[in-house]
C-alpha cells in the first residue's frame, strides 16, 4: 500500500508496556562505564584501533579480491593510513608554533579594536567595562620604572621573588623535550600494532566473538556484526570526504582572504567536524578571532564569516544528501548526549568517537533483547506504530500535532487509505482502553474532541480530493484503496455513531470520505439514535443511513438499532460498520468476521474505510424488514440442542 501501511505491517500492534532494562542489564551498564572510566588508559587506544579496522577493513577486501595476499593488503593500507594521519599531525603541531610565535604582533589590532568597540558602545555597557579593564592592564605593563625622589620615602612593598636558573645540561633539556611526547607516542605506535592484527586476524576474531557472545544464534550475531561494520565503516568514510570536502574549501578561502595559518584552519576544520554540532561551531570561531586581530578594520572579519556560512549551507544542503549513506540511524538528541557522555569518559578523543561508538550500542539493543532499550533511547526508527501515536496525542488533546503526523502521511496516501491504517486502529484502541475500565470520562471525552478537531482540520484535504478527478493522479499520491469507490455525486448519506463518543468520530470520518467521494455526508451523534430521540429524525431526503461501531460485541444493539432505522424510513438503505481494528486487517490481509446474517435486516455490513464507503455510494434498493412474526416462528422452529 504506502508508508503509513506499511509502518503498521512491520510494527503490528505495539504493546502498551515500555521497553525496561532490567535490574541485571542496568546493573552491567553501570558497572561497564566506570570500568570504562577508570581504565581509560588501556581502552581508549583499543576503541581507536577498532574503528580504524572497521572503516580500513572494506579497503583490505578490495585489495584482496584484486588478487594480494592477506599480509601485503594489511600493511600497505595500515602504512599508507597512518603516514596520512602522521604527515597530518606533523603539519598541525608546525603550523600551532607558528601561530603562537606570530600571536603577540596581533596585540595592537586587538586594542584598536576593543577602542572602536568602547566608543560605539554605551558609556556603561559591558563594552566600556571591558575596554577599561584592558588598557589598565597594559598601562601596569608598560610603565616605567622610576627611581624614588630624594626626602621622599618609598612606599613599602612587598619582598620579590627571586627565582634562580641554572643553565641544563644537554641531557636534561632532551628529556623535558621527550618526556611529554612520550605518552601520545606510546598510545599511537599501540594504535598502529593493535590495527594490524586486527586486520590481520579479523575473521578469527569475527568467529571468537560469535562463539562468545552469539553462539546458539549464529544468524543474528552474524546479522548485527554486518550491521554495526556496514554502519561505523559507512559513517567513518562519508564522514571523512564530506570534512575533506569542507575543510579544503576552507583553508583555500581563508588564504585568499588573508588568514594567516590557513592550512592549520582547514586540517582543524576536518577534524572538528567529527565532533556533533559544536564541532563546526569550534572550527569557525577560531579563524573569525584571528581575523579581528589581523585585520585593522572589519572587511576580513566579514569574509571570514561569509566563507563558513557558504560552505555550511553547501555541505548541507548539496553534500551531506549526496551522501546520505552517511545517515547512522541515531536520532539527533542521541548524538548530543552520546558525545556528553563520551567526552566525559575518554575526553576530546571520547568526544571525536562519540558516534560510531554509540552506533555501536544502538546495533547491540538492535540484535541483543537484553539491551532493546539502548536502540529504543537512541536510534532514530520510530519506536510506535502510526495508530498508536495517533492515539498517544488524542488521548493527550493535542490534535495539532495529529494532524501535521496525518498531513505528512497524506502527502502520499488518500484520506480513505489513512483513515482506514491509521485513525480507525487508533480510535479502536481508545475502545478498548474505555472497555477495560482504565479510562475515565474526561479522557474519553478529551479523546473524542480531539478526533473531532483532527477531522475538522483535514476537512480541506476531502474538498481538494473531491475536486481532484483525474485519475493520472494515483501515481503521484501512492496506491489507491484496492478496490474503487463509486461516485457519490447526488447522494445524500447519513452517518452516525453507535453507542458512544468515540464512535462518533469514528462517523465523522466516514462521512468525511464521503464527502471527497461527492456525496452530501452529514454526521448524528449516538444520542440521536436513542429509543427516545429516533422518532424525530428527519430521515426522508437520505439514501442511506450508517452506523459505526468500534466495539466488537455490539451486534446486538446494531439489530435493534437497524430494526428503528427501518421503521422510521423504509426507503433508506441502513448498513453497519463495525470496524475491524487488526493489524493485519488494518493493512488489507485479513477478510471481517462480520456478515450480514448476524445483523438481520440491514442492506450491508462492513468492517473497514473503504468497503463502508463503496456499499454507502453503491445504489440499490433498500431491503424490506421482516415482520416480526415471522422472525419469532423462524426462532421457535430452531430445535433447542440445535442452538
Amino acid at each position: 500500500m504506502g508508508k503509513a501501511i506499511d509502518q503498521i505491517r512491520d510494527l503490528g500492534v505495539p504493546s502498551m508496556q515500555g521497553v525496561r532494562p532490567a535490574m541485571p542489564t542496568s546493573l552491567t551498564l553501570v558497572v561497564a562505564a566506570v570500568i570504562l572510566y577508570l581504565a581509560r588508559d588501556v581502552f581508549l587506544p583499543i576503541a581507536v584501533a577498532l574503528l580504524l579496522t572497521f572503516a580500513l577493513a572494506p579497503v583490505v577486501a578490495a585489495l584482496r579480491r584484486i588478487g594480494l595476499p592477506r599480509a601485503f593488503a594489511v600493511i600497505s593500507t595500515a602504512l599508507i593510513t597512518f603516514t596520512i594521519i602522521g604527515i597530518f599531525s606533523l603539519v598541525v603541531a608546525l603550523q600551532v608554533a607558528e601561530l603562537a610565535k606570530n600571536l603577540p604582533a596581533y596585540q595592537s589590532n586587538i586594542v584598536t579594536k576593543v577602542k572602536e568597540l568602547k566608543e560605539a558602545g554605551a558609556e556603561n555597557g559591558i563594552i566600556d567595562r571591558i575596554g577599561n579593564v584592558i588598557e589598565r592592564i597594559n598601562r601596569e605593563i608598560d610603565r616605567p620604572t622610576t627611581e624614588t625622589p630624594t626626602g621622599v620615602e618609598a612606599p613599602k612593598r612587598d619582598p620579590l621573588l627571586v627565582e634562580i636558573y641554572s643553565r641544563d645540561n644537554p641531557i636534561q633539556v632532551l628529556t623535558n623535550i621527550i618526556a611529554p611526547l612520550v605518552g601520545p607516542v606510546a598510545m599511537a605506535g599501540l594504535v598502529v600494532v593493535v590495527v594490524i592484527f586486527m586486520l590481520l586476524e579479523r575473521e578469527d576474531l569475527r568467529d571468537r566473538f560469535i562463539r562468545l557472545a552469539g553462539f546458539g544464534d549464529l544468524h543474528r550475531t552474524t546479522e548485527g556484526l554486518q550491521d554495526a561494520g556496514t554502519r561505523v565503516g559507512h559513517y567513518l568514510l562519508m564522514q571523512l570526504i564530506v570534512n575533506t570536502a569542507y575543510g579544503l574549501p576552507v583553508a583555500v578561502g581563508l588564504w585568499f582572504i588573508g588568514i594567516p595559518n590557513a592550512v592549520l584552519w582547514g586540517l582543524l576544520a576536518i577534524v572538528l567536524r567529527f565532533v556533533p554540532y559544536i564541532g563546526p561551531i569550534i572550527a569557525m570561531v577560531l579563524p573569525l578571532f584571528l581575523s579581528v586581530a589581523v585585520d585593522s578594520g572589519w572587511s576580513m572579519l566579514l569574509w571570514t564569516a561569509g566563507l563558513f556560512v557558504a560552505m555550511e549551507l553547501v555541505i548541507n544542503n548539496v553534500v551531506e544528501p549526496m551522501l546520505y549513506g552517511s545517515k547512522t540511524g541515531l536520532s539527533p538528541l542521541a548524538i548530543i548526549v552520546s558525545a556528553i557522555f563520551w567526552a566525559w569518559i575518554w575526553g576530546p578523543v571520547g568526544l571525536i568517537l562519540s558516534t560510531p561508538l554509540t552506533v555501536c550500542l544502538v546495533v547491540l539493543g538492535k540484535y541483543v533483547p537484553q539491551f532493546e532499550f539502548l536502540q529504543v533511547l537512541f536510534g532514530s526508527d520510530p519506536v510506535l506504530a502510526p495508530h498508536a501515536r495517533l492515539y498517544q496525542r488524542l488521548l493527550a488533546g493535542d490534535p495539532d500535532e495529529a494532524t501535521d503526523q496525518a498531513e505528512e502521511i497524506l502527502e502520499d496516501e488518500y484520506l480513505v487509505d489513512y483513515y482506514r491504517a491509521v485513525a480507525i486502529p487508533a480510535l479502536a484502541l481508545a475502545e478498548q482502553d474505555r472497555a477495560r475500565g482504565v479510562m475515565s470520562d474526561e479522557q474519553r471525552l478529551r479523546v473524542a474532541a480531539s478526533g473531532l478537531a483532527l477531522v475538522s482540520n483535514l476537512e480541506d484535504i476531502a474538498i481538494e480530493e473531491s475536486q481532484d478527478d483525474e485519475l493520472e493522479n494515483e501515481d503521484e499520491k501512492g496506491e489507491a484503496a484496492s478496490q474503487p469507490i463509486p461516485d457519490g455525486e447526488g447522494m445524500t448519506i447519513l452517518c452516525v455513531g453507535g453507542r458512544g463518543e468515540i464512535d462518533d468520530v469514528s462517523a465523522a470520518m466516514l462521512a468525511q470520505v464521503l464527502r471527497a467521494e461527492g456525496a452530501s455526508a452529514t454526521t448524528l451523534n449516538f444520542q440521536e439514535i436513542e429509543p427516545a430521540n429516533i422518532r424525530k429524525l428527519q430521515t426522508d431526503a437520505v439514501d442511506a443511513i450508517i452506523v459505526c461501531f468500534l466495539n466488537q460485541d455490539s451486534i446486538k444493539h446494531a439489530r435493534f438499532v437497524v430494526r428503528r432505522l427501518k421503521r422510521v424510513n423504509t426507503r433508506a438503505r441502513v448498513g453497519i460498520v463495525i470496524w475491524d481494528s487488526s493489524a493485519d486487517d488494518a493493512a488489507g490481509q485479513r477478510k471481517p468476521d462480520t456478515s450480514k446474517e448476524q445483523v438481520p435486516g440491514a442492506d450491508f455490513v462492513a468492517s473497514d474505510m473503504t468497503s463502508a464507503a463503496i456499499e454507502a455510494l453503491t445504489k440499490r434498493p433498500s431491503l424490506p424488514l421482516a415482520p416480526p412474526g415471522r422472525t419469532k416462528a423462524r426462532r421457535r422452529l430452531v430445535p433447542q440442542h440445535a442452538q
